[in-house]
């Protein structure tokens, strides 16, 4: 089963320029190693002005893609900033009756092989 492969659109503009300067079909096929079928969509399209919008989508995708890498990143940061507060704020709970006093500290329990 053959792999279906994408071309980037600069390659298709070539593929196209390089077919209406002249190169047959049947060349440019075996050359690049694609059907001519395919490269006959490529010049319908390069004479509609398709290949211009179908770049102009591939530069708007990668300027979404890139927007979407900034947040997901920010989402991550803020992530890890909330389970720090999280945790510090489990930390630093005291009950009010405990001294909270730097010079006092927390009151000490002793422990049962002190009691014995």
């Amino acid at each position: 089963m053959a792999k279906h492969r994408t071309h980037s659109i600069d390659f298709k503009r070539q593929v196209v320029q390089e077919y209406l300067g002249g190169e047959t079909l049947h060349s440019l096929s075996k050359h690049h190693d694609i059907s001519r079928n395919l490269i006959r969509i490529w010049v319908e399209k390069y004479q509609a002005g398709a290949l211009d919008e179908d770049a102009a989508a591939a530069d708007l995708l990668q300027t979404y893609e890139a927007r979407i890498a900034a947040l997901e990143r920010l989402v991550g940061r803020q992530a890890l900033e909330l389970e720090f507060l999280k945790g510090a704020l489990r930390s630093g709970l005291r009950p009010k009756s405990e001294p909270t006093s730097a010079i006092t500290g927390p009151a000490v329990f002793p422990s049962a092989k002190d009691a014995g």
